[in-house]
């Protein structure tokens, strides 16, 4: 059975992560859901631990195990890193190396060869700001791919491109890349 490392990120968008959850699950891959705190005040670790049937990890610091070091073990087992939904943050972390949370540090931790999903979800001036649009570059020059996000209106109100790509996009990029893996 293929792993999955599904990091959630702080975006109201994290409330989608339960259907990426449940409907990669149900394809047959095990989904371990890496949560960065800020992901934690939009959607509950017990929501996505209930459908992924899955410890969620949230702490860098936290060791279930004491024979193992959980970061290093998590990236070891990925066949897949998918960060759905991503925000500005955790995109400028991983594009610069920060590894501060559970869900950057397991990034570090990854070998080249794992493939990398990023679904950006955010304001449409953060997604066009030349920053934004750099720390993607350089994500993409290290091998991530990006789901591209949709325009939508926004929960902020506005209307631009900024929305989490739909669920089915998703999860279709996810089984096209581990069926040819």
């Amino acid at each position: 059975m293929k792993t999955i490392l599904l990091g959630v990120s702080g975006s109201i968008s994290a409330y989608k992560a339960a259907d990426i959850t449940s409907r990669l699950t149900k394809l047959g891959y095990q989904v371990e859901v890496i949560m960065t705190v800020n992901s934690t005040k939009f959607i509950t670790p017990l929501t996505l631990q209930a459908l992924s049937k899955k410890p969620v990890h949230t702490e860098v610091m936290e060791e279930l195990y004491p024979e193992q070091i959980n970061h290093i073990e998590l990236a070891k087992r990925a066949d897949l890193f998918l960060v759905a939904p991503a925000s500005a943050n955790i995109i400028g972390k991983l594009a610069n190396g920060i590894a501060d949370d559970m869900l950057s540090t397991v990034a570090m931790a990854l070998k080249e060869e794992v493939p990398k999903l990023i679904a950006p979800a955010m304001n449409t001036y953060m997604y066009q700001n030349p920053i934004m649009q750099k720390n993607l570059t350089t994500l993409k020059d290290v091998g991530y791919q990006e789901i591209e996000p949709r325009e939508a209106l926004l929960a902020c109100g506005d209307f631009g491109r900024g929305a989490l790509a739909e669920v089915d996009v998703i999860v279709n990029e996810a089984n096209r890349i581990l069926s040819h893996s």
